[in-house]
């Protein structure tokens, strides 16, 4: 049964291992894509859904968020647990709800919340081999900290981006907050702003990693982020430490 259009808000949850990122790429099948196709065995519609934002390779999720127009009468309530049957393990749809009509998954964020995990010791992982960088020389966490807090505010963020990659909107960016803690072998990067250009969060847990490493002091993030030049950045960190961690909306 069809009637009116709603608007349909999910937080999915995904294991970014075996995809080409949130989109369909010519390498490899994009998270987007297994969920249109489980949408489209629930709803017998052919639909694209807009997510909050790209995530690559390898990236993983514990909050992305989509939204799509249906004219399926099914409740919003029973979408998940219908839409999960029909997803493959490493992606699931942990809550579904009806928005109103002007909701978008990428044009109402507000903030997003990256978290870029660190193992920090000498034996590889076993248990989250995939989920996590790993990294045998000691990090100092202080001085990780210090450089970190020269990075948040609103920025020109031309430096954390490779140049060729920037689309039109410039590249001015607000980070709300950027943390850095150890939890045992463990070293959480922590960033939450308004949006993040390509490869940023990337790059800037790469150059955090440098300061750690005691390959440049913390005083240098303000310099690297002054030059507006990809070159005098770290390097990109893998992307399999990579999380996106939740999405916030409203005012």
């Amino acid at each position: 049964m069809t009637g009116a259009a709603r608007t349909i808000k999910l937080v999915i949850e995904y294991d970014g291992q075996n995809y080409a990122g949130w989109q369909a790429q010519r390498n490899g099948t994009g998270v987007q894509e297994a969920v249109e196709e489980a949408i489209f065995k629930v709803t017998a519609e052919r639909l694209r859904i807009a997510g909050s934002g790209r995530t690559d390779a390898g990236v993983h999720a514990l909050g992305q968020v989509a939204s799509f127009r249906t004219e399926s009468r099914i409740p919003a309530a029973k979408f998940a647990a219908a839409l999960n049957a029909h997803l493959p393990e490493d992606v699931a749809v942990i809550s579904a709800e009806e928005v109103p009509a002007d909701f978008h998954a990428r044009k109402s964020v507000r903030s997003k919340t990256y978290r870029y995990r660190i193992l920090n010791r000498p034996a590889r992982p076993a248990l989250e081999r995939g989920k996590v960088y790993h990294l045998v020389p000691k990090l100092d966490v202080a001085a990780m900290k210090r450089g970190a807090k020269l990075l948040v505010g609103r920025h020109d963020f031309r430096a954390f981006t490779p140049t060729a990659a920037v689309k039109p909107g410039g590249y001015e960016r607000e980070i709300f907050a950027l943390e850095v803690e150890r939890r045992g072998d463990l070293v959480d990067i922590e960033v939450t702003g308004s949006g993040f250009l390509y490869n940023m969060v990337r790059c800037i847990a790469g150059t955090l990693i440098d300061v750690g490493r005691g390959r440049r002091p913390p005083e240098d993030v303000a310099a690297v982020l002054e030059s507006r030049d990809r070159r005098r950045c770290g390097p990109t960190a893998p992307a399999c430490g990579l999380c996106l961690v939740r999405v916030e909306y409203g005012a």
